[in-house]
């Protein structure tokens, strides 16, 4: 799964969450929460692989479920110890999803369960190639267009871009959270200039 899809699915199963459980949206620091968590074991593993050799593949110590499950815990428990327990779930529930994220896709597309990603150290995912992460990104995501603008893109890709476009409109119906606050902040910005140079 590419970055803008755990992105997707991270927001959208903490927003689904917090719907069902709180009867509220996220508000933006939990949306944040959320993304970021969806990215954790990404940006653990793929740099510490790809650039630095420490680990033989991008899926080791970072997308381990035996990491994975003690952090999420941690990030709850220290959220909650500064009251922010909603944020620590939201990080919990980005970080979490983007295991199977990982793992179902290849199960869709070839009938098989990739779990040696998940499972560090006792099973070790096939080595990547050695390449810095922001290069490896940027064409990922030319690809993923070609894909999708193809004349006939894979079912898979289009339920994909589709997550996406579902994950869109819920936000926008959680009131646009991050987006939201940067736009009442400019205001209240512009408010407050205007009302003293009135005085």
């Amino acid at each position: 799964m590419l970055p803008w899809e755990h992105a997707a699915v991270g927001y959208l199963a903490y927003s689904l969450l917090s719907h069902l459980l709180a009867r509220r949206s996220p508000g933006a620091l939990e949306a944040v929460a959320a993304v970021v968590g969806s990215q954790g074991p990404d940006l653990i593993d793929k740099p510490l692989s790809w650039q630095y050799g420490v680990f033989e593949s991008g899926y080791a110590l970072g997308h381990s479920i035996f990491l994975a499950v003690p952090l999420a815990v941690a990030a709850g428990l220290l959220a909650r110890a500064y009251g922010r327990a909603r944020v620590g779930a939201a990080f919990a529930v980005g970080y979490l999803f983007h295991l199977p994220g990982d793992v179902v896709p290849t199960y869709l597309q070839h009938g098989y369960l990739p779990l040696s990603v998940v499972l560090w150290p006792v099973e070790k995912a096939p080595p990547s190639a050695d390449r810095p992460v922001v290069d490896v990104t940027v064409e990922l995501f030319f690809e993923y267009v070609d894909v999708l603008t193809a004349q006939d893109p894979p079912t898979l890709v289009l339920v994909q871009a589709g997550v996406i476009g579902l994950t869109a409109l819920l936000w926008l119906y959680d009131g646009a959270p991050v987006l939201r606050e940067i736009v009442l902040g400019v205001r209240r910005l512009l408010g407050g200039a205007g009302r003293r140079s009135a005085n």
